[in-house]
């Protein structure tokens, strides 16, 4: 499996992990008892925001291995996001719409979420703050708030899904970057390569 196939299959796992998580938040899905359903739904965020970081990695593969030897068995989102940044601190996936273009020869245009998405910086305090919902608690310390852990998933999960649904991941050293949508007409991810075209002028 290429690169580009093996980003679109953790596209896919995060797609059927957020079905689950909304179940969960929505009651569709019961775990029984309500603080269990919350933490099943912090479990799957997290590991879709570890998958979300998996994909960077795969993204910049030869890069990060070629500085980690052991790149194989990383894991830990936010470290595989700073390990990544180091490499190339335009990693983190760019949100986009498309638009009709006006401009000759274009077809659509890229235009950039300016809000609304999961920040590099929600990434981080967000799969932290998901480690103290997931860990039992010490007796004598403060206890779970269980409604706001469950609007902190709602939240989280809502900008993650406007941060991926089209988006592109800027490639290393080069003007070329990763279009992806993450549902078309087959219900499948996809992922396209673009580059810079140079247009030549004529002689005058």
């Amino acid at each position: 499996m290429n690169e580009i196939d093996l980003y679109c299959s953790l596209m896919e796992e995060v797609k059927k992990r957020t079905t689950v998580l909304q179940g969960l938040l929505d009651g569709q899905i019961n775990a029984i008892y309500p603080a269990t359903s919350i933490e099943c739904a912090a479990l799957q965020l997290r590991k879709i925001l570890e998958l979300i970081a998996l994909g960077s990695l795969v993204a910049h593969k030869d890069e990060y291995a070629a500085n980690y030897e052991n790149f194989a068995s990383h894991w830990h989102a936010e470290r595989i996001l700073r390990d990544i940044g180091k490499i190339n601190p335009d990693f983190y996936p760019r949100p986009m719409r498309e638009a009709p273009s006006t401009r000759p020869g274009i077809k659509m245009d890229l235009i950039d979420i300016k809000d609304g998405f999961l920040t590099k910086d929600d990434f981080i305090s967000t799969y932290n703050e998901l480690g103290g919902i997931l860990h039992a608690k010490n007796p004598f310390s403060s206890k779970i708030e269980y409604g706001r852990s469950k609007d902190l998933i709602r939240e989280a999960i809502g900008k993650t899904v406007i941060l991926l649904n089209s988006h592109q991941i800027r490639l290393l050293k080069s003007q070329d970057f990763l279009l992806v949508h993450m549902k078309e007409k087959d219900d499948r991810t996809h992922a396209y390569i673009f580059g810079q075209v140079l247009q030549k002028r004529g002689a005058t």
